[in-house]
């Protein structure tokens, strides 16, 4: 990582403070720090290796900011305008923010908040006589405000920086060309299309692993010691959505948004836990709160994460290519796409994998066979337009050459199924699939056009599980207080905790799942799908429907399965705390026999199972005992 201005400040002293300065040394490292920061801003993300460019650029403009600081009066006389050193100050951000991208570390997030936050406040770019200020004043803006939303300053940043970017660009709109006016006002559009979809109720908690909600690592069951295990860590993900006119801000669709903080540590850690600090409180609207962004030193690395906004097929395997190559030997690379899928000529088919199989020649570049006919179609994910098929669809086969590398696949599409055809086709290793439902269910508050007005279902279950399942429900969160909200937490912290024990005590269980329970953040994937499948599976409108549910390879213990007698205990106490059971299919729990309740880890209340039995349906909701499990 490259140093920060504050670590380099010493270094900088030399070139800054001598009794021979002059106000054309500033002009003439400006200039300088300019061309070094266009490099870095066109540099790819790719690689574990710095590059030399961003710790020249961080050299530059700590020289930069330190001159400033002081000569400013100097500087002033000379020529230099608060809107320059503004400039400086959110150039250091970006720095920051873009090394949060190639390293996945959230402190350099909370720099560049910090950075930012000072611009704002000192109001660097008001009042400017330049004739490009307004565009760089909402570039300012906007690139803040995305920092904000990483961070989650909803409280005051956010709506704050919204209604700046607004107000600006109603108040500067003689000031720009036509085009560009419309570019922007499309940004603003995109902004709060954003921040309704990222509405408060899915900030009820932080998306990224958090000591607050989710069980520290040293608390998770583990397999047997005799169980074999390998150790794997997951170490590096690519996450890739695309749907027209999708939800998004800038290259992040709300779909990439949440799964990208799904695969991070919340940066408090544990430092503000034992504190008593609140994880996501604002000091104050005009000030930033330093010891919500303290990361914990106890604290596990983030993966490496490469966001891809519509991508070329070739662009796509080409980062692919080089994550694999540069995957530590204890790695696992995580595939999350997000996009529509076309069926080719078959349809929606349980048995459509065996056809993608016996087909997977007909990709092959070694292949002198080509074939076009439209029967001979094979389902495919469009991560763009429909114009050109081979630059923007991406087949199932296409990811087979990399399975000699371990890969946890999340797909979220109609034709996911279709990635059922890689297991048993691997080269290597075993490929790890969570795989969406080819239909999204129908519940009240997935209704009409919301797949693309509040992101996708099977996204929000793996990411934010308690706002999918009362949306499920036709709870929108209005009502939910902050005590029952906290309760369903606990709740649903209960079950997959339960479930977790189960899965790490069946001898049944695939080795690649052994290794992605011993990772917090795929054990927390892989046991949200599980409450995924589980409430599809006995949600009425979608009970016994095969589109509608979730599937993953290689496949899960019986002893997880949604007709459990585990995961129907654990989904009722949950739908009985909103008073939704009615909305399951759930089956008599005193017609299972004991054993079965044994086999699955899970003790019921006698008032619960004797209880039950002839009760009228509204009765049970509010009957129901609650064995929540606290860890």
């Amino acid at each position: 990582m490259a140093a920060s201005p504050q670590q380099q400040g010493q270094g900088a002293q030399g070139g800054s403070g001598g009794g021979g300065w002059s106000p054309e040394q500033f002009w003439s490292l400006l200039d300088k720090a300019d061309r070094r920061f266009a490099r870095v801003r066109d540099l790819p993300l790719l690689g574990r290796q710095e590059p030399d460019a961003f710790a020249k650029a961080f050299r530059a403009y700590t020289q930069l900011w330190r001159m400033q600081q002081e000569h400013r009066h100097r500087l002033l006389d000379a020529g230099l305008r608060r809107w320059q050193v503004g400039e400086i100050a959110a150039r250091i951000a970006h720095l920051y923010y873009a090394q949060y991208q190639r390293t996945a570390d959230t402190a350099l997030l909370s720099e560049a908040f910090v950075f930012y936050h000072a611009v704002l406040d000192r109001a660097y770019f008001l009042d400017s006589d330049h004739h490009l200020a307004p565009a760089k004043h909402l570039r300012f803006l906007a690139r803040f405000l995305l920092v904000a939303l990483l961070l989650g300053r909803r409280a005051h940043t956010v709506p704050r920086l919204a209604g700046d970017i607004r107000a600006l660009l109603d108040d500067s709109k003689k000031s720009f060309q036509e085009a560009e006016y419309k570019e922007w006002k499309h940004v603003v559009q995109e902004i709060f299309r954003f921040l309704r979809a990222d509405s408060p109720f899915m900030n009820m908690r932080p998306l990224r692993y958090s000591y607050a909600f989710d069980p520290a690592p040293d608390k998770l069951p583990t397999v047997p010691p005799t169980v074999k295990k390998r150790g794997l860590i997951l170490s590096d993900a690519i996450l890739c959505s695309y749907y027209p006119n999708e939800v998004k801000f800038t290259d992040l669709s709300i779909d990439v948004f949440r799964m990208l903080q799904c695969l991070e540590w919340e940066p408090c850690g544990s430092f503000a836990l034992n504190n008593g600090y609140s994880a996501h409180d604002e000091g104050g609207q005009n000030q930033p709160n330093l010891l919500k962004d303290l990361r914990d030193a106890a604290l596990p690395p983030n993966p490496l994460k490469m966001i891809l906004n519509r991508p070329s097929v070739t662009h796509f395997l080409t980062v692919l290519a080089t994550k694999c190559e540069e995957l530590p030997s204890n790695g696992i690379m995580l595939i999350y796409l997000s996009a529509a899928g076309e069926m080719g000529a078959s349809g929606f088919s349980l048995d459509t994998g065996e056809k993608v199989r016996s087909n997977f020649s007909k990709f092959d570049i070694s292949s002198t066979s080509h074939t076009s006919s439209k029967e001979d179609k094979e389902p495919c994910l469009w991560l763009g337009c429909r114009e050109t098929e081979g630059s923007n669809c991406i087949y199932p086969g296409d990811l087979i050459p990399f399975t000699r590398r371990p890969l946890f696949l999340v797909i979220d599409s109609s034709i996911s199924y279709a990635f059922k055809s890689i297991h048993g086709t691997e080269r290597g290793e075993t490929a790890a699939m969570l795989l969406s439902p080819s239909s999204r269910s129908s519940g009240a508050g997935f209704s009409g056009d919301s797949t693309r007005n509040s992101g996708s279902q099977f996204t929000m279950f793996l990411t934010a599980p308690l706002q999918a399942f009362c949306l499920l429900i036709g709870n929108n969160g209005t009502d939910i207080s902050r005590d029952a909200y906290n309760k369903a937490e606990e709740l649903l912290s209960s079950s997959l905790n339960e479930w977790a024990t189960t899965l790490v005590a069946s001898s049944s269980l695939h080795p690649v799942w052994v290794e992605a329970l011993g990772d917090p953040l795929l054990r927390r994937l892989l046991l949200r799908f599980i409450f995924c499948r589980a409430t599809h599976s006995l949600f009425k409108p979608t009970s016994g429907t095969a589109e509608f549910l979730p599937t993953c390879m290689p496949p899960l213990p019986d002893s997880v399965d949604a007709q459990s007698m585990l995961s129907q205990s654990c989904l009722m106490r949950l739908a009985s705390h909103f008073g939704a059971a009615s909305q399951f299919a759930f089956a008599e729990i005193t017609t299972w026999p004991d054993g079965d309740a044994e086999e699955a880890g899970v003790a019921v209340a006698g008032s619960s199972a004797s209880g039950l039995k002839g009760m009228p349906e509204r009765a049970r909701d509010s009957d129901v005992s609650y064995s929540s499990t606290s860890f």
